[in-house]
């Protein structure tokens, strides 16, 4: 059975599109299934976080493709897992097309923000094109993330993200240090720390999507 490809797009950086795909990959490998992460940014953010983590530590392995090629790429070595995990580039239209192409479920982590809300307008379009084709392929779902809980746009960014048509996650990812030290460190969130709120909010957003991905 092929793999199940998930990827996390978004055109605007610090959008936290590595931080959910690698936290999200060892969330799903710690629900037992074999994951690769792709890192498809030229950042090379998700390859420093395995990189950093080291040959022992127990984390998904991560593969770099750095042209727009994910639809033939990808296919070559996802026989071995169940799961793909692409932690997507921002600002390279030419990639997140090759990732649509790619995909099974694109998700897409969206700031409470004007800039953010706007870049996710062209990774709309593409989805939706792509889903025109495809008799719905992928399938897709914003997810916010780093909301600052209480504010008035983490409040109000539901009612302008239903307007594109796409379901919206319930579960959301907060600014939390937790992310940034965990990443620094090689590690998850769920490892860094097992009971913290970040942990419970990629738990969360994984259990949210597990339809997505078996569908």
């Amino acid at each position: 059975m092929p793999a199940t490809v998930l990827a996390v797009l978004n055109p605007k950086g610090g959008s936290g599109k590595s931080t959910l795909a690698t936290n999200l990959a060892r969330a799903l490998q710690l629900t037992g299934r074999n994951v690769l992460v792709v890192d498809a940014d030229p950042q090379g953010t998700a390859r420093d976080w395995r990189q950093t983590a080291g040959d022992d530590v127990d984390l998904p392995p991560v593969f770099g493709v750095d042209r727009p090629t994910l639809e033939k790429d990808i296919p070559k070595v996802a026989s071995a897992f169940d799961v793909v995990v692409i932690d997507g580039a921002a600002k390279a239209a030419p990639m997140s097309v090759s990732a649509v192409k790619a995909a099974d479920v694109v998700l897409i982590p969206v700031q409470p923000s004007a800039a953010d809300l706007w870049a996710a307008s062209d990774l709309v379009d593409i989805v939706t094109a792509r889903r025109s084709v495809t008799e719905g392929s992928p399938r897709a779902a914003f997810v916010v993330s780093r909301q600052i809980p209480g504010t008035r746009l983490a409040a109000g960014i539901q009612e302008v993200l239903d307007g594109y048509g796409l379901p919206v996650l319930e579960a959301r990812t907060s600014q939390r240090v937790a992310y940034a030290e965990a990443l620094a460190a090689g590690l998850s969130v769920i490892d860094h720390e097992p009971d913290g709120k970040a942990a419970d909010e990629i738990r969360a957003v994984l259990a949210e999507i597990e339809p997505l991905l078996t569908a």
